[in-house]
């Protein structure tokens, strides 16, 4: 059953058409993402579905009685409690028995004093109560703008398991990409006014749009080109005779088969190591607190050259001290820290830096660097901006007229033209569209350099980092072969697991230290397991390394089967080993309890 219909819906700010003209509509069942540049009217579109703004021309037709529910991107909140603002006037027994408002309150709200104000809570908390209250309401029709904002990677994770369990129809604007292709089913794309449409969450989308393009490609060649195939024709004269050109659509796959991997990362490591040295940054028995919480204890790690390198965690585990820590923007409260001689760090913390608001974007990264190498590639300050969504006159705009995403993105871009060797990047996809997280994670494809990231946006995450660490909220760092994966199996596991993320329990101590029967080792006993775990985890990398090695090697002696027998003899004694390797490491793991 349709639901609502758009019939030639146009809307304008000024001179900034948003949309022009745009006839769709959704169906029960349909679950729909909307992607698009910043300022592009993704929000204006979805305002314009649930009937909150009203277009200048055409109409929108809600069936009869459709009961919409609109998450703003900035609602106002009253002056009430938060159990009154979520839960309304319904009784304590009739809002505990359902089993979806429970499930809505644990996975949102675990923890909270539901009779605490509303004027007491971040905006970040407002928010997440502002989700919940619209997820335990009943609803044909569910929109979202930016829900994932403010949530955690498990919160993210929750949200889509929720979402996928409900029966209504769902339209969701978010820069997550992960969570686009968790949740929906058919994706939008505002662009130009228009709203161009996909079958198929996000992957399904890039394929469908690559594809598109290759066609329009072809096809304006095949037009720039049709006069002097006319001239040709007319040359050979009326008898010449030619075969019909076949042109073939071939299978998604066949789109990126010719495409390299991501990032050779043989190559990357050793150019990272050469203008590293084998020193980055090296932290040993280090304790890092945060008044009276300690955040890590007896920390033992390694950040090597070329590493790459996701971070994720509990809330309030401490990442961003820990970040700080790396870029010695504090020290550690005991332990030592050492960093290597050529170490020239860059850190984009949470908090927007200073920029002169008279200055213009390309006046600002040119006080920077003119010109920067990224790669193999050398990009000038204009090119770069402009691989960063500054166009034209935008170049020129005062940073004091830009948005807080753009003046993000300028921030983000003037650390890069710098050149660091060391990369510490803390949530930078925040404000970001699509299409300027997929130039960065180009760019990060080819940087040569150490990089640690901390991001709730998993996609991001698994993209551009190879290894996965996590801050389990008990005074460790733990290795997470599983990636996110393991993380978010890790922590559905764990004693408490029912609470707000990040709020202790049981006087703060770490869950690892609560669980009946787990073992208890000394400082020193902990120290060593610490150690041996790294050491095997720098093996496994270099086992990683060595294969992707072989494995180029083989393709190469594709028909010398004498080195190719070779090759594969070592490839398996190397896998034999890493296999052995985890299994060590796993035991070690549970040692402490990890």
């Amino acid at each position: 059953m349709n639901l609502v219909n758009l019939q030639e819906v146009s809307l304008a700010f000024g001179p900034l058409v948003l949309l022009d003209g745009v006839s769709l509509g959704i169906d029960e069942g349909d679950r729909i993402g909307v992607v698009g540049r910043n300022g592009g009217g993704k929000s204006t579109l979805v305002s314009v579905l649930a009937q909150s703004t009203e277009p200048d021309s055409g109409r929108v037709i809600h069936n009869r009685g459709l009961r919409v529910g609109f998450l703003h991107q900035r609602d106002s909140f009253p002056e009430t409690t938060v159990g009154a603002f979520v839960l309304g006037d319904r009784a304590e027994h009739e809002w505990a028995g359902d089993p979806r408002v429970r499930d809505v309150l644990r996975g949102l709200l675990g923890g909270w004093d539901l009779g605490a104000g509303m004027s007491t809570l971040s905006g970040g908390e407002r928010r997440r109560a502002a989700l919940a209250r619209l997820l335990t309401a009943e609803h044909d029709l569910i929109v979202l703008d930016e829900p994932t904002n403010h949530l955690d990677i498990e919160g993210i994770a929750w949200l889509a398991d929720h979402l996928n369990a409900r029966k209504e129809a769902l339209v969701v604007v978010t820069h997550d990409r992960w969570f686009l292709d968790a949740v929906t089913n058919r994706t939008w794309e505002v662009v130009d006014g228009r709203v161009e449409r996909y079958e198929g969450g996000y992957a399904a989308y890039v394929l469908a749009k690559a594809e598109r393009e290759r066609l329009a490609a072809a096809a304006e060649e095949r037009r720039q080109n049709l006069m002097r195939k006319e001239l040709a024709w007319l040359r050979r004269g009326p008898q010449a005779r030619s075969s019909k050109p076949k042109f073939r659509v071939d299978a998604a796959n066949a789109l990126i088969a010719d495409v390299p991997p991501l990032r050779n990362t043989v190559e990357l490591v050793t150019f990272a190591s050469a203008r590293l040295g084998k020193t980055v940054i090296d932290l040993e028995n280090v304790r890092l607190e945060a008044g009276e919480h300690t955040l890590l204890e007896d920390l033992t790690w390694q950040l090597g050259p070329g590493d790459r390198i996701g971070l994720v965690g509990v809330n309030g585990a401490g990442k961003s001290s820990l970040l700080r820590l790396l870029a010695d923007e504090r020290a550690a409260d005991a332990g030592r820290v050492r960093r290597g001689r050529t170490v020239k760090l860059a850190h984009l913390s949470q908090n927007l830096a200073e920029l002169d608001p008279a200055t213009r974007p390309l006046e600002a990264v040119n006080e920077v660097r003119q010109f920067v190498t990224i790669g193999k590639r050398e990009y000038t300050a204009g090119q770069m901006l402009e691989r960063f969504g500054f166009r034209g006159d935008r170049q020129w705009t005062p940073i004091g007229d830009l948005s807080g995403g753009e003046r993000r993105r300028l921030q983000l871009l003037c650390l890069l033209m710098d050149e660091p060797n060391v990369l510490l990047l803390d949530e930078p996809t925040n404000d970001l569209d699509i299409e300027t997280l997929n130039e960065l994670e180009d760019l990060l494809d080819g940087w040569p350099g150490s990089l640690v990231v901390v991001s709730h946006d998993r996609y991001f995450l698994e993209r551009v980092t190879d290894r996965t660490l996590a801050l389990m909220g008990d005074r460790s760092l733990a290795f997470l072969p599983g990636g996110v994966d393991e993380y978010l199996s890790r922590r559905a596991n764990q004693e408490g697991s029912d609470a707000v993320p990040g709020v202790a329990e049981s006087g703060g101590k770490g869950a690892s230290e609560s669980r009946e029967g787990a073992p208890t080792l000394s400082a020193a006993e902990q120290r060593a397991v610490h150690k041996e775990m790294q050491r095997l985890e720098r093996r496994m990398d270099r086992i990683g390394t060595r294969e992707e090695e072989l494995h180029a090697l083989m393709a190469e002696a594709a028909e010398d089967y004498t080195r190719l027998a070779e090759l594969d003899a070592e490839l398996k004694t190397l896998q034999a080993e890493k296999e052995d390797l985890e299994e060590r490491w796993l035991a070690e793991a549970e040692r402490i309890g990890e």
